[in-house]
């Protein structure tokens, strides 16, 4: 039940304007399906050729939100980092993506505000092409320090 305590990410005195974190990604199908049969979403411009290829899109495309995941993961688990909280996102779809795309994310901290110890982010992804396909900025709060287990009488550590 309990483990070991896990690595958190960047606190407020560790992270700067400037640190980056970036990723390239090969969607698949699996991932999509397993999206979808997650959230229970049957669009058929994400699942159906015959539907998607009389639209302006030609062909199934990733769903939005699933590409929101991929800036969601790379703020809890890479920048800042296990521990991080997003306070909110403006995110915006500037060209869809589609099944077997590469996209390349980049994330850059663009401000920290000590004072209500916020970090703004801004990120965008690119398709295999180049072309720019999300763009966003997160307002996020970086992890908390660990705070010792005797800080706070009566309450456990990883519970």
């Amino acid at each position: 039940m309990f483990s070991k305590r896990k690595k958190i990410g960047k606190t407020m005195k560790e992270i700067q304007p400037g640190n980056m974190y970036s990723r390239e990604h090969q969607i698949t199908d699996k991932e999509i399906l397993l999206y979808l049969g997650f959230s229970d979403d049957a669009n058929p411009a994400y699942i159906q050729h015959d539907y998607a290829s009389r639209t302006p899109y030609k062909r199934p495309m990733v769903p939005q939100l699933m590409l929101t995941g991929f800036l969601t993961t790379a703020v809890s688990m890479h920048l800042p980092g296990p521990g991080s909280v997003i306070k909110e996102q403006t995110i915006r779809f500037e060209k869809p993506v589609y099944h077997y795309s590469k996209v390349r994310m980049e994330m850059q901290v663009t401000a920290v505000d000590r004072e209500k110890e916020e970090v703004t982010l801004e990120a965008e992804m690119t398709d295999e092409l180049g072309d720019r396909v999300v763009t966003a900025q997160l307002v996020v709060y970086p992890p908390y320090p660990w705070k010792p287990v005797t800080q706070d009488e009566g309450t456990f550590e990883n519970f």
